[in-house]
């Protein structure tokens, strides 16, 4: 890759990873619910202009009820999930969690995408990646409590990406990913409106939570995924990916400085842990042996890495 990629790649790295930092404010004065429909609005009015413009929402019109299901599965769903668990975890730690989507991608194989299933060193990066997560969940979390709770909503999400995945595989081949992503954000955000009426505030937000909610919308899940987009045709899906990896370590970075979140053994090793079992479940291989050619892939939509995935990584993001 040159180094305007490598630049934009670590840019996309930079802004997933700060989604959970946005969040994080977001909800001084803002509810989940509403946290999640406005990112999901606010990126669905920066993308249907973008996909209009290339002519990737001709034709899409007998697709609407996929769009409506993976819009709840892969973004609704995921992004109130989210918000719930940071209410009670830090952002660092969710920005880690999140990226256990291409584990359960891995799992979920076995049952439903043979083509995808875990044999081999992907199997043993499940088995790897899992174990970071229960480190987390048990070590850091306490293994009880409302904290416990808020980990199993953000490792929740993290399921409902890795599912949105396959339902986009299976069901979406085909469609343009950017008129996809349009789409789907769009069917969220109408379907997710009477989720975010009830959970209206009672009084105006600050100006912190709103603006950091506005960029979570505008450039974290809108202008982020036509960056990601515009290195899949540049790099190739397989290269692109690669923010899968980047993004847990801005989160934490971001939640150390900004909301002196500290940085524990058991956050480094459960890190380190989930995304060397993402690598091996998705890649099948070592990081210094050749890579095999490609015979599947999985696009996601979302907003964070994590819903996005080449063979067997699972959303992102």
């Amino acid at each position: 890759m040159d180094r305007r990629s490598w630049l934009l790649l670590l840019l996309l790295g930079a802004i997933w990873g700060a989604s959970y930092l946005f969040i994080k404010i977001g909800l001084r004065d803002l509810s989940p619910a509403m946290i999640a429909w406005v990112r999901i609005a606010l990126a669905a009015v920066v993308l249907i202009p973008v996909a209009a413009s290339q002519g990737a929402l001709r034709g899409l019109g007998s697709l609407w009820g996929w769009f409506a299901l993976i819009g709840l599965v892969q973004a609704g769903g995921p992004f109130l999930l989210i918000a719930v668990g940071e209410e009670e975890i830090s952002s660092g730690l969710a920005g880690i969690l999140i990226a256990s989507a291409p584990l359960f991608t891995a799992l979920l194989a076995v049952w439903v995408d043979h083509e995808e299933r875990s044999q081999g060193l992907r199997l043993v990066g499940v088995l790897v990646g899992f174990g970071g997560v229960a480190l987390l969940l048990g070590v850091d979390l306490g293994g009880e409590g409302a904290a416990l709770l808020g980990g199993l909503a953000v490792v929740l999400a993290a399921l409902g990406y890795a599912i949105g995945g396959f339902l986009v595989k299976h069901k979406l081949a085909g469609v343009p990913p950017i008129g996809m992503s349009a789409a789907v954000l769009l069917s969220a955000a109408v379907l997710m409106l009477p989720v975010a009426i009830i959970g209206f505030p009672d009084s105006s937000p600050g100006l912190g939570p709103a603006a950091a909610i506005f960029v979570l919308g505008v450039l974290g899940t809108g202008f982020a995924w036509v960056i990601f987009y515009g290195l899949i045709a540049t790099i190739g899906p397989a290269r692109a990916f690669i923010v899968t990896y980047i993004a847990p370590g801005f989160a934490i970075v971001y939640g150390a400085i900004f909301l002196a979140e500290a940085i524990t053994v058991s956050i480094l090793a459960g890190l380190g842990l989930i995304l060397a079992g993402s690598w091996l479940a998705a890649e099948g291989r070592l990081p210094w042996r050749p890579r095999a050619p490609e015979t599947g892939q999985l696009e996601a939509v979302g907003s964070e890495p994590a819903v996005a995935a080449s063979r067997s990584s699972g959303a992102g993001r």
